[in-house]
């Protein structure tokens, strides 16, 4: 076998290594916490979270106050590296998407969990916004923070199960 071919193998294992072992883990985690997103979004099914400026007219509102919920979410090596290829080349980053998705859908449940817990029945208004974390040196991203936020709403008579519709 050629020498200088074995010589550049050892050089790139550690990286080829790392890209795995990133791509392994990173997907064992990604699809733990998207099945515990699942378990916590039929606990949360009940409490709507609309983004309606005003409550419909059917109403009756007895308080209300700001509810938020926020993550802080980054991408594993594998996913990093392959989101710099993309990067260079252009197009769509694929590997952003469920990161994202994660992202909004975790931020989305903090704020469902907040409002359970100061006895809102119902959020309206909601918004999201996101901001990226660079790393010390700036030049790359280190994450995304994901903030869902909005009014809950104490009502006179809880909704239940029952969904909102604009304009009822």
């Amino acid at each position: 076998m050629n020498p200088e071919l074995v010589e550049l193998a050892i050089q790139f294992s550690p990286v080829a290594f790392l890209l795995v072992l990133g791509l392994v883990a990173g997907t064992i985690l990604e699809r733990r916490h998207f099945a515990d997103i699942r378990v916590r979004e039929t606990r949360f099914r009940s409490l709507p979270a609309v983004t309606f400026s005003k409550p419909p007219a059917d109403w009756a509102v007895d308080g209300c106050g700001l509810v938020a919920g926020s993550v802080v979410v980054s991408l594993d090596y594998f996913k990093r590296f392959a989101a710099a290829l993309r990067i260079i080349f252009g197009g769509r980053i694929k590997a952003f998407e469920p990161l994202m998705d994660r992202g909004r859908r975790e931020a989305i449940l903090r704020m469902k969990q907040e409002a359970a817990e100061t006895g809102y029945d119902a959020i309206i208004n909601v918004r999201l916004e996101t901001s990226r974390i660079a790393n010390a040196n700036g030049s790359t991203t280190a994450g995304v923070e994901l903030m869902a936020y909005g009014t809950g709403l104490k009502l006179r008579n809880p909704l239940g199960n029952a969904l909102p519709t604009e304009g009822a």
